[in-house]
């Protein structure tokens, strides 16, 4: 089962400090270091890692940080051969804050990434016609992603959007959706309530329902992943772990439940599957690097 990846590539560059600074103030940190990320290929790598065959469609910048990235995703087994390289402008960058007890502020350049073009979906339709399913995030231009999701009906693929980071969309994309993955503050937006209880939650999903998406999936950090669509609303519960690094934990899902649905799992398994996949990746630091493997998922699983 083929999945393909389309949106960002970054490399961050990340500091990990006591705590977070506020507006205005200036700290200490006491470790920096570089990962790559971006939001579509923190999902491609942990889809790849989690045992999926991941085509990815991106641009990069004809810098250092481009060529690691590509050799990033070579190495992880993802097909690159629609990574394009931009010669006008840099690949992007993100720099993240973390502090000790795991929580994150992220800025980032997008560079490249903002110029994946509509014309580059279609030089790429080819191989987003044969895949099983089709992954994108809001870190590319809205104009590309509203393009590709009017080609959908093109092809039989379920077309899944994580709403990432938080943005209004469109309304006459909804109906084009398999699935959306937003967590709480995404999925406020997108409906204009509050978010925060279970009772809050169902009602989110069931409003993004009524826009025409078939199924909806709210992340809830610590507590989980709710699922809503025409079956109901079923609460899938979180693994504990000691956090260290939350960044790319909702990258880390989305990639893992790709896999799951990919391999035929029902959606509260495949919800199962990817919330072990993202209680695995915030004991580790960094983005991609944090990705656990297939046989770390499922040992999780098998001792829970």
């Amino acid at each position: 089962m083929k999945i393909t990846v389309v949106g960002s590539s970054n490399t961050d560059m990340v500091v990990k400090a006591k705590k977070l600074p506020k507006p205005g103030e200036t700290i200490m940190g006491y470790s920096f270091f570089t990962a790559a990320g971006g939001k579509g290929a923190n999902q491609a790598v942990a889809a790849a890692k989690a045992g999926g065959e991941v085509s990815f469609i991106a641009k990069v910048g004809n810098d250092t940080f481009g060529e690691q990235a590509i050799q990033g995703f070579l190495k992880a087994g993802i097909d690159t051969s629609h990574v394009t390289i931009d010669p006008n402008h840099p690949s992007g960058v993100a720099q993240i804050m973390v502090d000790d007890v795991g929580e994150n502020c992220i800025v980032v350049a997008p560079g490249a990434n903002m110029h994946l073009l509509p014309s580059d979906i279609d030089k790429s339709w080819p191989i987003i016609s044969m895949a099983d399913i089709v992954l994108m995030q809001l870190e590319s231009p809205m104009d590309t992603i509203s393009h590709l999701l009017r080609r959908s009906r093109e092809s039989d693929a379920k077309f899944i959007l994580n709403p990432a980071p938080a943005a209004s969309l469109p309304k006459e994309i909804f109906p084009s959706l398999f699935l959306i993955t937003p967590n709480e503050t995404e999925a406020a937006l997108l409906t204009g309530l509050e978010v925060h209880s279970d009772e809050q939650v169902e009602a989110a999903g069931k409003a993004l329902l009524d826009l025409g998406v078939e199924h909806v999936i709210i992340t809830r950090g610590s507590k989980g992943a709710t699922l809503v669509d025409a079956g109901g609303c079923h609460h899938i519960g979180s693994f504990p772990v000691e956090a260290v690094d939350t960044t790319a934990a909702g990258d880390v899902f989305n990639g893992a439940l790709c896999v799951a649905l990919a391999s035929d799992k029902r959606l509260i398994k495949a919800c199962r599957f990817a919330n072990a996949a993202a209680a695995l990746s915030v004991t580790k630091d960094g983005a991609q690097p944090s990705a656990p493997s297939r046989s770390e998922i499922i040992h999780l699983l098998e001792r829970s």
